[in-house]
């Protein structure tokens, strides 16, 4: 596989790498799965209801860009650091998921990095509409999106935890 990957000097000028999904190793899944894991396993709620198990052992079939899809894993250095997914739900609207970025990078706005580069992708694949779901627990998510346009929206998926909120971005 051909990697081309962007290389962004952060605010301290550490080298930060975005790979996107085309152009990961066996190494990049791995670290990907990881990476959700460790976010449902911050979450502590059992994502079954979202057939998380499956999704995990098959990323590729659910976020690959020939099925409309994309994931982005960031690494700062050699570490992984965070990622996001992106999941066509039809042919005008696609779904942000898995934004999650380890706690020790959590204060390099890499959220807000990885949140930046999946809309602009979204953006080039032609989808008209980005949705999410999210948790009203998670503020600081919740803050980041609505500073990049998100409002809140109808449910569009089956979510059975109470607290769930449902967001959408034109694009």
């Amino acid at each position: 596989m051909t990697v081309t990957s962007s290389l962004i000097e952060d605010a301290k000028n550490e080298n930060v790498i975005e790979r996107r999904i085309n152009d990961f190793s066996k190494k990049d899944l791995d670290q990907l799965k990881e990476l959700f894991l460790e976010y449902s396993k911050e979450l502590g709620i059992d994502l079954s209801f979202q057939g998380f198990q499956e999704e995990c052992n098959n990323i590729l079939l659910k976020y690959s860009p020939a099925v409309g899809g994309d994931a982005i894993l960031l690494y700062d250095g050699s570490e992984a650091a965070g990622c996001v997914a992106l999941r066509k739900i039809d042919h005008d609207t696609c779904e942000m998921k898995r934004l999650f970025v380890r706690t020790k990078f959590r204060s390099k706005k890499f959220g807000y990095q990885l949140a930046s580069s999946i809309i602009k992708i979204a953006k080039e694949l032609g989808y008209k509409s980005l949705k999410l779901d999210t948790l009203s627990s998670l503020t600081s998510a919740i803050r980041l999106y609505k500073s990049l346009g998100f409002f809140t929206t109808d449910p569009y998926i089956y979510n059975p935890i109470e607290e769930a909120e449902f967001y959408e971005l034109k694009l």
